[in-house]
């Protein structure tokens, strides 16, 4: 089935969203919140890629980011026994707004709650990631494993993405950094971070929102490739479950390194 979805959005973002990049009406853009952005290209892909993606499989449901922030009852379906789509449109809205990389569609299948499929698709440069459980994760068809060769904490690698962090947790990590070996900036993109942890690019990612549509697609990756996806506390990510605060990690040697480096 990962064809078929792929397939599915690679169409909705060459019907719908790669004719409005950098040719977005001053009325095309709105604020869901204070600083939280979205597009009519969110909405209208969103309920494209909702319809599709429940053609494919009978009976399944579907949980879209702005479906979510229209009516947050939608969000009860995610646990739901049967077959859920997750989706967000557009990840990375502020810089499809703005015009500028990297943005990406992204799509988990949950069955009884646990991710057992996803996509992550970046139009701009036209990157796939995909994984399917117990099937490994593949970059542009290529199947990655994650390197676990041991790195001291100086050598680390991450992002860090302060933005939502509490302010007592934002002045301990940003406090902290200088114990890692390199913090890169934040592409405000998690459909940018997941691939590029999987082709060895950074390390470790932290973040404070743990949403599911931004984290049930690159979790099922990054654990199929051999990394892990906890909470701060160790435990292990569940998109059903709304529990902040989240590292992204090539192994469990990095995420008790960085969670000690940053947060202990």
């Amino acid at each position: 089935m990962i064809d078929q979805v792929v397939k599915v959005l690679r169409e909705v973002a060459e019907e719908l969203v790669l004719p409005r990049f950098r040719n977005l009406a001053e009325g095309d853009i709105t604020e869901k919140s204070p600083g939280d952005l979205v597009t009519i290209v969110d909405r209208e892909a969103e309920v494209a890629l909702g319809l599709r993606l429940a053609d494919l499989l009978h009976g399944s449901l579907v949980v879209g980011e702005e479906a979510v922030a229209a009516d947050h009852r939608v969000l009860e379906r995610i646990g739901d026994p049967g077959p859920v789509w997750v989706i967000d449109p557009i990840d990375g809205t502020g810089n499809f707004a703005a015009g500028k990389e990297p943005f990406a569609l992204m799509v988990a299948l949950l069955r009884g709650g646990v991710p057992a499929l996803s996509v992550i698709y970046q139009p701009v440069p036209g990157v796939v990631a995909a994984a399917e459980l117990g099937s490994g994760a593949y970059v542009d068809g290529v199947r990655v494993t994650l390197d676990h060769d041991p790195l001291a904490m100086d050598q680390l690698i991450g992002t860090v993405h302060s933005k939502y962090l509490p302010e007592a947790v934002r002045e301990q990590v940003v406090g902290r950094i200088g114990r890692i070996g390199e913090r890169l900036p934040s592409r405000h993109c998690a459909g940018h971070d997941y691939p590029e942890l999987l082709l060895g690019h950074h390390h470790f990612v932290l973040y404070w929102r743990s949403l599911p549509w931004d984290h049930a697609p690159g979790s099922l990756l990054v654990r199929e490739a051999g990394g892990v996806v906890k909470h701060f506390d160790g435990t292990q990510y569940d998109p059903t479950l709304p529990h902040p605060g989240l590292l992204v990690c090539r192994d469990e040697a990095v995420f008790e390194q960085a969670r000690s480096a940053l947060l202990e």
